[in-house]
């Protein structure tokens, strides 16, 4: 049986290029004993693997590497007692039409779920780590002002919208007047800040008067110094991800941050999902809560065919995603 596969050739000098990537083939033998043969489904496509070809996220990804990502799919063969033909799972797979394995690390997921993509996002890791992330740094109370950097991305939109579920005032900074309306009118942001028209520090100090309480940021660099520049006393910052340097060919130097820090009294932490896995279970069933009550907005961008999987990957860095970015393989 021949099957697809797409490889890392060369790692990214800067932004990622589509010719970074090659669609490959093999010959997939008979599953044995133990085995099961699983046909992907849908496939996350995420900033942070731009940052494991860096080296940045452990293990890296390195020239030669198949492409791994979070994945649903659908078991058409089984030779394993755990698993059934018809079973939907989810974990990280190889970018494939079709997998072997021994199902090590795959978890089952409702076969009648509405949306199984939904799993990669709202429901998956992107959902989990604003829930968590805010939940244990970021705090956000009714009254608070809280600014989300990269609001249109994937766990930023479930972060600003959580945001508003706690009673804050919400706002999103955002690259395109297209993706300011879609924070406001359809996530139910307060504010949205075009950073490519205004300067976000000014424009900050405008319209959060009495400052900035909470910030979650998944982007970093010059976005992040306007931010920080105006936070409260006792802020809390959720350091999420840095996009903005993900691509950079040498070490980008800003404002020094540490003495606002000090004299701000200011909480900055980093965030992994990998440190709540045995928490995943009661974050899902928040999200779903707000899911099934219509207080939460799924948003993602949904791309057919396993070979736009670099195409997708490199739309990422450009800002052609609404909400999570997922590559429906079949």
């Amino acid at each position: 049986m021949k099957n697809r596969l797409i490889k890392l050739v060369s790692v990214p000098a800067g932004k990622p290029k589509v010719t970074d990537f090659s669609m490959e083939q093999e010959q997939l033998a008979p599953i044995v004993d133990g085995e099961i043969l699983l046909k992907t489904l849908y496939i996350s496509v995420d900033p942070y693997l731009r940052a494991k070809m860096s080296g940045g996220h452990q293990p890296p990804l390195q020239a030669g590497d198949i492409m791994y990502s979070r994945a649903a799919a659908e078991i058409i063969e089984s030779q394993h007692t755990g698993f059934q033909k018809g079973d939907y799972v989810l974990g990280f797979l190889e970018w494939k039409d079709y997998l072997i394995t021994d199902g090590a690390g795959l978890t089952k997921i409702d076969k009648n779920a509405p949306s199984l993509s939904a799993y990669l996002g709202v429901l998956g890791s992107t959902g989990l780590s604003a829930y968590f992330a805010l939940r244990d740094i970021g705090k956000p109370k009714a009254g608070e002002t809280m600014v989300v950097s990269g609001a249109a991305g994937a766990v930023d939109t479930i972060a600003g919208q959580i945001g508003t579920l706690m009673g804050c005032r919400v706002i999103g900074i955002v690259g395109s007047e297209e993706k300011a309306s879609f924070v406001k009118d359809d996530l139910g942001f307060d504010y949205a800040i075009n950073y490519r028209t205004a300067n976000v520090a000014e424009e900050i100090s405008t319209i959060c008067p009495d400052g900035v309480n909470v910030y979650f940021d998944n982007v970093g660099g010059i976005i992040s110094d306007g931010v920080i520049t105006n936070m409260n006393d006792y802020g809390r910052v959720v350091v999420c991800g840095s996009i903005a340097s993900y691509n950079d060919t040498k070490v980008d130097f800003g404002p020094r941050l540490l003495p606002l820090i000090v004299f701000k009294k200011l909480l900055v932490q980093g965030f992994l999902i990998a440190d709540y896995k045995y928490e995943f279970a009661e974050g899902i069933t928040k999200l779903q809560g707000w899911l099934a009550e219509g207080k939460l907005h799924h948003a993602e961008t949904v791309i057919e065919g396993l070979e736009s999987l670099p195409e997708a990957f490199v739309g990422l860095f450009e800002g052609k995603n609404e909400g999570k970015m997922v590559v429906k393989a079949i």
